[in-house]
């Protein structure tokens, strides 16, 4: 079957008329290159793992014993996905055609694309003759089909050949206006910040105050919108989408005493709860929370202000607020025999760190106004829920040999904060 015939009148787009003009064979080998180039690139390992990762947050979230199974099965993909990114970057770097053919089919896909811009211009399709449009479509049907090939003489003749009738004929259009580069810059800074504000935002554990839930060098990703849609910088919730945060969860917060600064931390009371803690032991509003001993020496592994690591000897206990059962960690030597009461007001949240003595919460002022200071957590400052575990770079972990100790931690793969 041959290609259809140049119509009269071109269409607008480069890429209509190249649409056109494929016949069966060329749009079988174009998508045959397409699905190539989606898995041999870099980010083909991040995007699958992202595509499984937001149903399997939203199952572990809801359904919590879905976890015994689905972790397993993240942590297997997980690895899969590390070996499948070395083998690409593997292959990649050391095959020299690989290389070649990757340069000339990227400068391909980049000449085309300018002329799809240039050519959608009105003053542009009115200077040029519906002959020299046709000319420009069939010839970069030819480096369309040079690339899906893969024959990297002929890819590379083609891409010549349209250089040179771009150059010629539209030399004087290829200038990127200052309109154009600032459209495309402000379309993707406007995507990346609707996804970080309202969907899901990276977050890197830096301090021991979690352990030993969370790791130091754990990399969680936050449920934005559970609560309801933050409005930056107003720190205001206008309503709520799910459900208001609830004791037991682990939230990430800005600091609302030093707004500088991020903290993670578990929610232990909500708006109206008196919290008291008597020997360690959790109390809201009159009623002791379950806490049982597990170890009595247990070890976790932190790290000194100048980026070592050391050792950590604590009691291991494991407790249930709001029946979200977790471990925390305290020394019954430096364990106060009462703090509080704390009340919460409306609005606000009462936070503290499972590493009970080793946290800076709303007992101690939140880090900043001290330890004779109580601070509570405003709803508008709660950045959102804690979900998952989704990477680790911490002790111990693969080729912690050759960075002091920290290494990647495939154990912690899609570990859930719970």
């Amino acid at each position: 079957m041959n290609a259809a015939s140049p119509s009269a009148n071109p269409p607008a787009k480069l890429a209509t008329a190249m649409a056109a003009r494929r016949t069966p064979e060329q749009v079988r080998a174009r998508r045959k290159l397409l699905w190539r180039e989606m898995l041999t690139s870099l980010w083909a390992p991040l995007c699958i793992v992202a595509l499984v990762l937001f149903p399997y947050t939203t199952l572990i979230e809801f359904v919590p014993t879905a976890a015994a199974w689905a972790q397993p099965a993240m942590k297997g993909l997980g690895v899969l996905m590390v070996a499948y990114f070395v083998a690409l970057l593997v292959w990649r770097n050391v095959s020299p055609r690989e290389k070649q053919l990757r340069r000339l089919r990227h400068e391909a896909h980049e000449l085309i694309s300018e002329n799809e811009r240039i050519l959608r211009k009105p003053q542009v399709r009115e200077k040029l003759s519906p002959a020299l449009t046709e000319q420009i479509t069939e010839q970069a049907l030819k480096v369309e089909s040079a690339s899906a090939e893969g024959d990297l003489e002929k890819l590379a003749r083609e891409v010549r050949a349209l250089e040179a009738l771009t150059s010629q004929h539209l030399g004087a259009f290829r200038k990127e206006s200052p309109m154009d580069f600032v459209g495309g810059f402000v379309k993707m800074l406007l995507v990346a910040l609707v996804f970080r504000t309202f969907i899901v935002e990276p977050y890197r554990i830096p301090s021991g105050s979690m352990l030993p839930t969370l790791q130091i060098g754990d990399q969680v990703f936050i449920n934005k919108f559970i609560y309801g849609v933050r409005v930056p910088f107003a720190n205001v919730v206008p309503f709520v989408i799910v459900r208001p945060p609830g004791r037991g969860d682990v939230i990430v917060f800005n600091n609302p005493v030093n707004e500088a600064t991020d903290y993670i931390k578990r929610v232990v009371g909500v708006p109206g709860d008196t919290v008291e803690l008597f020997d360690g032991v959790v109390h809201i509003n009159g009623q002791p929370q379950t806490r049982e001993s597990v170890d009595s020496a247990f070890v976790v592994h932190n790290l000194t202000d100048n980026g070592e690591w050391f050792d950590q000897r604590e009691s291991l206990f494991r407790e249930s607020l709001g029946g979200v059962p977790h471990s925390v960690l305290q020394t019954p030597s430096r364990m106060p025999r009462h703090e509080g009461p704390y009340v919460v007001p409306e609005g606000h949240v009462f936070v503290m760190g499972d590493n009970r003595d080793n946290s800076s919460d709303s007992r101690h002022g939140l880090g900043i106004t001290g330890y004779g200071k109580t601070e509570f957590v405003p709803y508008g400052h709660i950045k959102g829920k804690a979900m998952v575990v989704w990477l680790s770079l911490g002790y111990h972990g693969l080729l912690h040999g050759l960075f002091g100790g920290t290494g990647l931690r495939l154990d912690r793969f899609f570990e859930p904060v719970r």
